[in-house]
């Protein structure tokens, strides 16, 4: 059976359901919004991801894990930029600066959050490339998939109450007005702050969130606990005409339909 299609008929969470279901081993490719991104699996375990142009290298993932100094990291780059990411895991490990489970470790979360931004991808097209492996140059895990489809579900329904509560991204923040408020007083996090500092009618949410570098899921989360503590509103950004209506992504009265479709798939597959 093809594995190809629509992410309006199948989810990344269905998706990684029938893989781990089937045991399959490929790689499962996506055309988001404006990236694609690359999912490999080895008899139904996650073994690789990569997204859009981000630099996946090991370097940089134990960089941003903070396991490396940017003193280390620019070093390696500069010295070491020609070797492959397993031969830089075998120096790393015999220099005694990490052991292999502090490098499987960090690549298993750093694979787990890509995967796990591709859950509120709605918008996009699929295809599985059977027997297709990760780069020969590149260190591959064996992750099981239970929990990443649990914690997809979970995204999934918080994604659809964050939609409804907040339905575009292309509208603006104000604060409320509230007489003796006094903003330095509230608990907001580091990344709630550095939204809060770009709250103004000018800045639509899509602009914040590019500006903070937040997808719009955590963007979704900052805004609506804002909007929910009364501190701000949303409003149309200034000098932008009135708001279109969009379509829904997922019909309503098709859903029972796809759920039917989605079903008779897994049974089919379970009976292989």
């Amino acid at each position: 059976m093809a594995l190809r299609g629509n992410l309006r008929d199948f989810n990344i969470t269905q998706l990684l359901n029938l893989i781990n279901l089937a045991c399959k081993t490929g790689t499962l490719v996506v055309d988001g919004p404006g990236e694609t991104a690359k999912v490999a699996f080895r008899e139904g375990k996650l073994a690789y991801a990569e997204i859009g142009n981000e630099d996946g290298s090991l370097a940089s993932v134990l960089h941003r894990a903070k396991r490396l100094s940017l003193g280390q990291y620019k070093s390696i780059r500069q010295s070491a930029s020609h070797i492959s990411d397993k031969e830089l895991g075998l120096l790393l490990i015999n220099a005694g600066y990490l052991s292999q489970e502090d490098i499987l470790t960090n690549l298993q979360q750093h694979f787990t959050d890509i995967v796990q931004r591709l859950f509120t991808w709605v918008e996009g097209f699929f295809h599985f490339e059977n027997d297709q492996l990760p780069p020969n140059d590149r260190i591959s895990v064996r992750l099981d998939l239970e929990n990443l489809i649990i914690e997809g579900s979970r995204q999934l329904r918080e994604w659809e109450q964050l939609q409804d509560e907040i339905p575009s991204l292309d509208m603006a923040l104000k604060f409320t007005d509230r007489p003796g408020t006094n903003m330095r007083n509230i608990n907001l996090s580091v990344e709630e702050w550095r939204v809060v500092s770009y709250i103004n009618p000018r800045n639509t949410i899509r602009q914040i969130a590019s500006a903070t570098k937040k997808n719009d899921l955590e963007m979704r989360r900052i805004v609506y606990g804002l909007l929910q503590a009364g501190l701000v509103e949303v409003t149309r950004q200034q000098g932008a005409p009135p708001p279109t209506p969009s379509a829904r992504v997922f019909p309503t009265e098709n859903k029972r339909e796809q759920k039917s479709l989605i079903n008779r798939l897994i049974n089919r597959i379970r009976s292989l």
